[in-house]
């Protein structure tokens, strides 16, 4: 029989601590330098780049972009007609429902995405090459361990 060595509670406090203090920060570090590349070097607005990001992961319509959002439809509307009028998002009309526009991402709206993922990417090659291969593997371990304690069912 295998025995399993399980942490103290002081170790696991310690974690916990360790995790609020890196998790958080790492991501907004990361969210940020996305938006400032959004803006910077793809001239759209972070509030364009998020109506972009929730089209292209499914959110189909005003209705939904707004509620996702937590703005008004108008205000929604509006920001959708700029980036209508820019070529990167199409609105086609419903032929079951007069009334519902499905909105979909041009084929320049998915490549400014791409290029925006792509720039952050490389951007965190560059962070990331600073570490040698052990501290990489550590990295890599811990996440898996992460996903596998919070992202996989319970039992």
């Amino acid at each position: 029989m295998i025995k399993v060595d399980h942490p103290s509670e002081e170790t696991l406090q310690r974690t916990i601590e360790r995790i609020w203090e890196t998790i958080p920060p790492v991501w907004n570090h990361i969210k940020e330098n996305v938006r400032a590349k959004a803006t910077e070097k793809f001239g759209i607005s972070v509030e364009q780049f998020h109506i972009l990001r929730h089209i292209r992961k499914g959110c189909g319509s005003i209705s939904d972009l707004a509620e996702v959002k937590q703005i008004s439809r108008p205000a929604i509307s509006q920001a959708v007609d700029v980036l209508v009028g820019k070529g990167l998002i199409s609105r086609q009309q419903s032929t079951q429902d007069r009334r519902y526009v499905q909105l979909e991402l041009t084929a320049s709206g998915n490549d400014l995405l791409n290029a925006i993922f792509q720039t952050n990417r490389a951007w965190m090659m560059e962070r990331l090459s600073a570490l040698d291969s052990g501290e990489i593997e550590c990295i890599l371990r811990g996440m898996e361990a992460l996903k596998k304690t919070f992202c996989e069912p319970e039992h």
